[in-house]
């Protein structure tokens, strides 16, 4: 295996109340807790006076109560939402009940693999459709702070970041975190996609990440590399398994994922079928048909 990832996972926090982080970013987190949120969704606040809101969170009215506290005598002007996974974007519904603030996210979920023609499964907020559609490139102007966004494909194909230029930060949803590394289940995870949104971050000048879950990434090309090198030794993982003759996902997963608790086996096997999908799409594997978690597959 590769080294050690440098794994960040300390912080100190109360649920319900607000965190003054920097002169320009404010932080509420759920009280959403699970092996896959880690403490729970962190709502960020940027600005002062006319603010932004990222990641409204669950549905879930105790939490965007507290994020309205917090910016209680403020206006909220913008509603930024990275993905529609279920923990990320309908608070969003919730929040419109207080303010009229236009939302911006790439689209819809699913809305990245659509123009393929690839139907994605209903595992996410399937209810969201922003205001306003934003691309990789685009710039959102508010009172006092600048975002640029950052279309960062993998985990889901509608995942964005944002770049807040005035602190020269990247708000990285669930791209990059410091507690742990990403989820990319298919259709709509592709682990290319994934990759070579990890290798677009290296080009940019960021000083730090916040992270949806999670504390603040300091140095964060280290954490971004050391996610690249941990997926390809994934890919030599598996045709190691290969190789032995293991040829089942579900064979795989208790090789590759020692330590780990079974009760994360089905994850880790959506994470193993995304790679194996991005080996048979670049022929180093085979298998029958489309790749499945319940596939055969072989060294090509």
């Amino acid at each position: 295996m590769s080294e050690p990832i440098p794994f960040v996972r300390d912080m100190t926090f109360e649920y319900g109340e607000v965190d003054e982080l920097s002169p320009l970013v404010r932080r509420v987190i759920a009280h959403n807790p699970s092996p896959f949120t880690y403490t729970g969704t962190g709502t960020y606040i940027i600005g002062r006076g006319k603010v932004a809101i990222v990641d409204p969170g669950p549905s879930d009215e105790d939490h965007v109560a507290a994020v309205l506290k917090a910016v209680e005598g403020e206006t909220i002007t913008h509603v930024l939402v990275t993905h529609t996974h279920s923990d990320h974007s309908p608070g969003c519904r919730i929040l419109a009940r207080s303010t009229d603030a236009p939302t911006y996210a790439f689209g819809p979920h699913g809305s990245g693999k659509a123009a393929q023609g690839i139907v994605v499964d209903e595992g996410g907020d399937m209810d969201f459709d922003p205001d306003f559609r934003v691309d990789d490139g685009d710039v959102i102007e508010g009172d006092g702070w600048t975002v640029e966004c950052l279309h960062t494909p993998g985990h889901t194909s509608n995942h964005i970041c944002f770049g807040l230029r005035e602190e020269s930060a990247l708000f990285s949803g669930d791209h990059v975190m410091g507690w742990s590394t990403s989820i990319v289940s298919p259709p709509d995870g592709d682990m290319g996609d994934y990759l070579r949104s990890l290798h677009k971050l290296l080009g940019r000048e960021d000083l730090h990440y916040w992270p949806t879950h999670g504390p603040r990434v300091d140095g964060p090309r280290r954490l971004v590399r050391a996610f690249i090198e941990h997926r390809r030794a994934r890919d030599a993982q598996i045709l190691a398994c290969l190789g032995d003759n293991v040829r089942e996902i579900r064979e795989m997963v208790p090789r590759m994922y020692q330590g780990v608790a079974t009760a994360l086996y089905p994850a880790a096997a959506r994470s193993v079928l995304a790679h194996l999908v991005e080996m048979v799409a670049d022929g180093r594997v085979g298998c029958e048909g489309e790749p499945q978690v319940d596939s055969e597959y072989w060294l090509r």
